[in-house]
């Protein structure tokens, strides 16, 4: 069948990888997961890279999700003209954004010794995978128009339809090749997520968001 093992097999292979190397990282590594940061190698670039890559990201992340799990509210927010080219707008400038912080980063990679020497063949393989992500998913957003919609319509029932474990390609197999790349890409970028330092957000201490203030008082008479 067409396109059988991209959209059929490779996402039960994306989560079947995800998720038990991600428990058993977590149990055996716990908080000991790190990002490797070389924020200690070089900071300039790190600071104006990873500020926008991060940001965009997730936003880019949280407005795919929603467009999954409410389709039916992302199409009844697009019936106003307006609104659906203040979505577009926005879901553009969060991808151009991430883009510009990714190309940094790989500058910042490329350009100076000592972060070359510590970039690792996975450290390659995430950059060039994001890449592929990032370009096909802004070619999507400025030549197949109002993605928001068609998510909602096409990629929105299929990927229920992978959780239901009856995946229906029937759609996706009718989308565009650069459509179809982005797709596979995602898939992709998900099943590395143990093998690699995005490792590290799944053990991020969100308590700190809502934990309460730590007051420390240190006497200054105190020798250290």
């Amino acid at each position: 069948m067409k396109g059988f093992f991209f959209f059929v097999l490779l996402p039960y292979l994306a989560l079947f990888s995800l998720l038990p190397a991600s428990i058993y990282k977590y149990r055996v590594h716990g908080f000991r997961v790190s990002s490797l940061s070389s924020q200690l190698l070089e900071n300039k670039l790190l600071f104006f890279g990873s500020r926008p890559f991060h940001w965009g990201i997730i936003l880019l992340f949280f407005g795919h999700l929603i467009a999954f799990l409410i389709p039916a509210s992302v199409l009844a927010w697009n019936e106003k003209p307006v609104r659906l080219y203040i979505l577009e707008t926005a879901a553009l400038s969060f991808g151009i954004m991430t883009l510009t912080g990714l190309a940094i980063l790989i500058y910042r990679r490329l350009s100076v010794k000592r972060i070359r020497m510590v970039t690792s063949r996975m450290d390659v393989f995430v950059f060039l995978t994001l890449s592929v992500q990032l370009v096909t998913g802004l070619y999507t957003a400025l030549f197949f128009r109002w993605g928001s919609s068609w998510f909602a319509t096409v990629l929105s029932p299929y990927l229920w339809s992978v959780f239901a474990f009856r995946p229906d390609i029937t759609a996706v197999n009718a989308l565009p090749v650069m459509v179809k790349i982005h797709i596979a890409s995602a898939f992709v970028l998900i099943g590395m997520i143990p093998y690699t330092r995005f490792m590290h957000f799944l053990v991020y201490p969100f308590v700190y968001l809502w934990r309460r203030y730590q007051i420390v008082i240190w006497n200054k008479r105190e020798k250290i």
